[in-house]
């Protein structure tokens, strides 16, 4: 039997994100299912002026009030990064903004290694304070939410879906997030991983209510000196990963665009025992490609590909 299914694209999150749902379902429903997202963007991301994000940066040093979301979603990235050990850090935005990610001049080089040091000091996700409902960050700290945000939305947007009955749809958000919803007529979509630097087909996944997300340098990366830097950093070493590849499939999106981000930045074996730690607590299946184009794959992610 011949499925039919219609599909729109918006940018939102600094990405561009599809969904694609039965052909029967009237357009009105793309606007309420953008309309969540749309509503997560503005009142969390820490790019959006006036969120709550953004009021704790603008307000560093002093308590902000914010709104039970908020701090639900900092205490459960502040546990994240306990189990990396300080590896994976939602305050290296500066980090970030040393090496040049958001220059407009165009100039970049290398920090040097007495800024990258001073800079690592006023990274740390432990000076997050949370007190009832207000949050301090210290003085020189930025929170930035580009690793758990949008797919925190899509996992809003999938609940929604769900409780209107939908049963057979696919979100494509950006590339590196992506949630399929599966009936017994159509019971798994096909979704293709390419290497992210020779573009070879690598595989083919079958999955079915699931979410796959993947991190790489690839798209974004400042270019110094004909060398590629990435944006994923290691808080703790102050410079970027330099791994090509993860994918990882897990039940939720929030979970897997943390995970993913903080597996990146794991060498092989570090990613091996990592991910032998969280399959003790939940399902998650994946692979990691270093930058010699090694690769270590779960056992169980088979299960997922032809």
């Amino acid at each position: 039997m011949s499925l039919l299914y219609k599909a729109q694209t918006r940018f939102l999150f600094h990405a561009h994100i599809k969904i694609k749902i039965p052909v029967f379902y009237d357009d009105s429903v793309f606007d309420y299912l953008f309309g969540i997202l749309e509503t997560v963007d503005k009142k969390y991301n820490s790019y959006q002026p006036d969120s709550y994000i953004d009021r704790i940066n603008k307000n560093a040093g002093h308590f902000v009030s914010v709104d039970d979301v908020t701090i639900r979603l900092l205490r459960q990235a502040i546990s994240w990064s306990d189990f990396f050990e300080g590896s994976f850090d939602i305050t290296v935005m500066p980090l970030i903004r040393l090496w040049g990610f958001y220059k407009t001049d165009g100039i970049r080089k290398v920090p040097e290694k007495a800024a990258i040091e001073k800079t690592k000091k006023i990274v740390n996700y432990k000076n997050i304070e949370i007190e009832d409902h207000s949050v301090r960050i210290s003085s020189g700290q930025e929170i930035i939410t580009g690793s758990f945000l949008k797919a925190y939305a899509v996992d809003c947007m999938i609940e929604a879906m769900r409780n209107m009955g939908i049963n057979d749809a696919i979100v494509n958000a950006g590339g590196s997030t992506i949630y399929a919803i599966n009936n017994e007529t159509h019971p798994f979509w096909n979704i293709n991983v390419r290497d992210t630097e020779e573009n070879q087909l690598l595989y083919t996944l079958h999955l079915a209510n699931k979410c796959y997300t993947t991190s790489s340098q690839q798209e974004t990366f400042v270019d110094i000196n004909g060398e590629h830097y990435g944006h994923i950093l290691n808080p703790l070493s102050g410079y970027p990963s330099s791994n090509r590849h993860v994918g990882i499939v897990t039940d939720k999106c929030f979970d897997g665009d943390i995970i993913s981000t903080g597996l990146f930045l794991q060498t092989l074996q570090g990613f091996e025992e990592k991910i032998g730690q969280l399959q003790k607590r939940m399902n998650i299946d994946g692979f990691i490609t270093d930058k010699t184009g090694k690769r270590f794959v779960t056992p169980g992610f088979s299960t997922y590909h032809a």
